[in-house]
């Protein structure tokens, strides 16, 4: 009989993966880590800016998001994730949370000891490779999230988070990159991409129109891939996917 414990992980192994050859010994190791799962509701903080944590959370199902909020009240969102992804692994070294994370919808998660994360990282340099890997993945999917907001106009702005999110969910498993659930309101879209609802609603609207993508309240269906990433300037170079993955991009 399987180990529940062990396949509770097994996400994050899949991820890790992409960085670093991990043998035997290393899969056993992660699949090991002591951790506890829980189930957190839509909308639930899951860490708060100026936190001190002391555990990493592990995405296993549902969608998170990490976001500021500037003096105004106002909320940026600055990733979005799912299954795989370790959200705050940077956490084990800076010590307190620099932004806030929060469900996006109903989610399974693993909350692994950041002191047993330390501990085989060091202990195990193809772990700690990986781990940097993915770390560095994540600043490179953030310089392209500033490079959006801040230089593309709203339409490009949007058509790329689309083809974003369609093919780090086919990567993860979790859809086909041509239909997928999209578990958002306009409100979060545009605190994704720096826009209003309004401005949001209407570049849904511009590309519905133009034969792109065809929408349901909950799911979005791409009529045309290579218009739409022509639309939104997508290059998937910057998600460094692996090499079985590439086929994704064409």
């Amino acid at each position: 009989m399987p180990d529940p414990r062990k396949s509770a992980l097994e996400p994050m192994l899949r991820k890790l993966e992409y960085g670093a050859f991990l043998n035997g010994e290393d899969r056993d190791a992660l699949l090991s880590l002591p951790h506890m799962n829980k189930t957190v509701e839509a909308h639930t903080y899951i860490l708060r800016e100026g936190d001190k944590p002391t555990h990493a959370c592990l995405m296993l199902s549902g969608l998170t998001y990490r976001h500021k909020i500037v003096a105004n009240g106002a909320r940026q969102i600055v990733s979005l994730h799912m299954a795989g992804d370790l959200v705050d692994l940077q956490n084990a070294l800076l010590g307190t949370a620099d932004h806030h994370v929060q469900a996006l919808t109903r989610s399974d998660v693993a909350f692994i000891p950041l002191e047993a994360i330390k501990n085989i990282a060091f202990d195990r340099p193809a772990i700690g490779q990986a781990m940097w890997y993915d770390t560095l993945v994540d600043g490179s999917i953030f310089r392209e999230w500033i490079a959006n907001v801040g230089r593309r106009d709203a339409r490009t702005r949007l058509a790329h988070l689309f083809c974003e999110y369609a093919l780090r969910m086919e990567a993860a498993g979790l859809g086909d990159h041509n239909e997928w659930e999209l578990p958002m309101t306009q409100e979060v879209l545009a605190d994704c991409t720096g826009l209003t609802p309004v401005h949001v609603n209407r570049m849904l609207k511009s590309l519905e129109q133009d034969g792109l993508i065809s929408r349901t309240r909950r799911s979005v269906t791409v009529r045309d891939w290579k218009a739409l990433a022509a639309a939104g300037d997508f290059q998937s170079a910057y998600l460094h996917l692996p090499a079985h993955k590439l086929a994704l991009t064409q």
